[in-house]
């Protein structure tokens, strides 16, 4: 290519970079700078997560332990949880809702696992699964350092398709009160319709979507609108440390089968 292409160029190129910059910080943190840590130190970004939750975290104090993650996330390395804006939407819509059983689909560090498992009326129950088990060895000794037992809080480590067709015969789960759907998006339709297929979805249940809009879920947003079966509703939020990266949490109110 010539200079003088090139230079031609330039003006597109500058008009990207400043429109998307946003952007292009989240893939420097998240895909770049966190590949090299995870060769550099052998580690996956949860567990140095951990390693620094451990030694700055109240043990038994699940809200300084999601504090500590949220400051984590921010001076260290971008850890891509849930975060405290959509974990406040979290937290009031299980407490408004106060269900008996709760299923979360992506545990991941367990950040969200201690929103939901704060949030609970007295006796609830919170299974929540993980299909990598190194992800999951952490999340599950994050949880028993909150203080959370098995009783509360059952952590599984399997993929969502294993698992929901068997939630009845195996985990003793008669219905889903609540569901938080926070793995893979693209996974989100696949997941609900087994949901409904196995008859977990009482009438009123509750189902929430995050990353809803980044990097979004349209094929499930698109059925949860036209199917009529579900009263949707969209809290807007952006991504933490990102404000400028719109995302939201999908909320669907299950009507029955219709």
């Amino acid at each position: 290519m010539s200079p003088a292409i090139a230079l031609a160029f330039l003006p597109l190129v500058v008009t990207l970079l400043v429109r998307y910059r946003h952007y292009f910080r989240l893939l420097v943190r998240m895909v770049l700078l966190r590949s090299l840590r995870d060769c550099l130190s052998g580690l996956q970004i949860e567990e140095r997560a951990f390693s620094y939750v451990l030694t700055h975290a109240l043990p038994g104090d699940p809200s300084h332990i999601l504090t500590t993650l949220d400051h984590w996330s921010s001076h260290c390395e971008y850890l891509g949880h849930m975060g405290p804006v959509k974990g406040q939407i979290l937290m009031r819509l299980v407490e408004e809702k106060a269900p008996a059983c709760v299923l979360e689909l992506g545990t991941h560090c367990g950040y969200s696992t201690l929103l939901i498992a704060r949030a609970l009326p007295p006796g609830g129950r919170l299974l929540t699964v993980e299909w990598n088990p190194r992800t999951a060895a952490v999340a599950e000794k994050l949880i028993r350092l909150a203080g959370f037992d098995e009783r509360t809080v059952e952590l599984i480590v399997s993929s969502s398709e294993e698992v929901i067709p068997h939630l009845q015969t195996q985990y003793q789960l008669s219905q889903v009160d609540l569901v938080l759907l926070a793995h893979r998006p693209r996974s989100y339709l696949r997941d609900l319709q087994l949901l409904e297929a196995h008859a977990l979805l009482p009438a009123g249940a509750t189902v929430l979507a995050d990353h809803a809009l980044f990097p979004g879920a349209p094929r499930f947003l698109q059925y949860a609108k036209s199917c009529g079966r579900y009263r949707c509703r969209l809290h807007h939020t952006g991504l933490p440390d990102f404000p400028a990266i719109k995302d939201g949490i999908a909320q669907l109110t299950y009507a029955g089968p219709g």
